[in-house]
């Protein structure tokens, strides 16, 4: 369930240009250019491979379709087929997020569906032009065990086995349960709280924090509740930035949603990421959409952004490596957890020694009796200058 991308020694240029040209629709509308970019396709399964391991291949579907002949008849049929299993999925995920919404509704459990199916319906405007994924769900974590026992009694079960139960003792610490329905391999993220970096950022936001500020998404002909976009930027940034955007889709998420709120509040939103330490990972996002996909950004904001020489260096970092070596790391003298930190989250993090506290990475990469585990202490600071350094 980790999202893990690994570097790649190269990639087909003309498919990263043609998926860059994908990711700006509709700025990208011209025709004839977008023709010229598919003329120069040679490696049509290193453009698919590439398609799905961003995972923008429905959007490449809905951008190719009406090209005929330029493109392979094989290939229009391999991403035909891929995008009617992606429809398929879509409208079971939205079928059974309506339905357990209403199972939750029944017992008073307050939950918000993110991502996914809601995005796609409220910035896409079109289910099949996302990849349907899991479904995600927040919900109050007093509301856990009656949400979980709802979810079994539908033939969920945790995902891996062996995670503890909300009846039986304390959280995964990272805020969150996978659960697979292995009848039809629904699977569904029941979260209780946001975080940013697990270790680094800490503040946990939960549903207290987008509640108050939802609206109403139409799904599949039902209400659903949704983020306000305001509260849904900030989380789109917070997910792409936790994962370093190693996935063209994340940046085209916050490309999507902007160019569908055209009154999107920019002062509020700016005002919410200074209040929860989160400007540095919305100026991220919002200068990689701009960039990458040529998402509308008023320019006053956009200036504001460009000047934090920090998110700038970032922003070209992921650009720079976003189909070479995506989810690689920024080389420099800190790491890139404690780079998307606001000023007083960084003083709060090496005040509080954190940085020293070995993680379950290190633990794995040198496994110890519990009698000479403090030596990971002692190791930890080596560990940080070695993972800074460049290779």
């Amino acid at each position: 369930m980790g999202i893990s991308t690994p570097l790649r020694a190269s990639v087909d240029r003309a498919s990263c240009e043609l998926l860059r040209a994908v990711a700006r629709w509709p700025a990208s509308a011209d025709d004839d250019w977008f023709a010229g970019l598919v003329g120069e396709i040679r490696d049509w399964d290193a453009l698919l491979k590439l398609a799905e391991e961003h995972q923008v291949a429905p959007m490449l579907y809905a951008r190719l379709r009406g090209l005929g002949p330029a493109v392979p008849t094989v290939t229009q049929e391999r991403l035909r087929t891929a995008h009617d299993r992606n429809a398929f999925h879509s409208l079971a995920n939205a079928a059974e997020l309506i339905s357990v919404l209403k199972a939750f509704g029944r017992e008073n459990i307050t939950a918000m569906p993110y991502k996914g199916v809601v995005l796609a319906a409220s910035a896409y405007r079109n289910l099949t032009t996302r990849p349907a994924g899991d479904l995600d769900l927040l919900v109050d974590y007093s509301h856990l065990p009656r949400a979980t026992a709802i979810l079994f009694e539908r033939g969920y079960e945790f995902y891996p086995e062996g995670q503890v139960s909300p009846d039986g003792g304390s959280p995964s610490h990272c805020g969150e349960y996978h659960l697979e329905r292995r009848a039809d391999g629904m699977m569904i993220e029941l979260r209780w709280g946001l975080e940013l970096a697990q270790r680094h950022f800490r503040r946990r936001l939960g549903i207290d924090w987008v509640w108050p500020l939802r609206r109403t998404a139409m799904l599949a002909g039902a209400e659903v509740p949704d983020m306000s976009p305001e509260i849904t930027l900030l989380v789109l940034c917070m997910h792409g930035s936790k994962h370093v955007w190693s996935r063209l889709i994340w940046i085209c998420d916050v490309a999507r949603l902007l160019d569908s709120e055209p009154n999107l509040d920019w002062q509020e939103a700016i005002q919410e990421a200074k209040r929860t330490g989160l400007w540095r990972t919305l100026a991220l996002g919002v200068l990689l959409a701009y960039r990458v996909a040529d998402a509308p950004v008023p320019e006053a904001v956009l200036r504001s952004f460009e000047a934090d020489t920090t998110a700038c260096n970032l922003a070209q970092h992921v650009e720079e490596n976003l189909f070479d070596s995506p989810g690689s790391r920024p080389v420099g003298p800190l790491p890139y957890s404690i780079q998307l930190l606001g000023f007083r989250d960084r003083i709060r993090f090496f005040l509080s020694l954190d940085f020293l506290r070995p993680t379950e990475k290190d633990q794995a990469a040198l496994r110890l009796p519990r009698w000479l585990q403090p030596i990971h202490y002692l190791l930890r600071p080596f560990r940080i200058i070695r993972d800074q350094s460049p290779r």
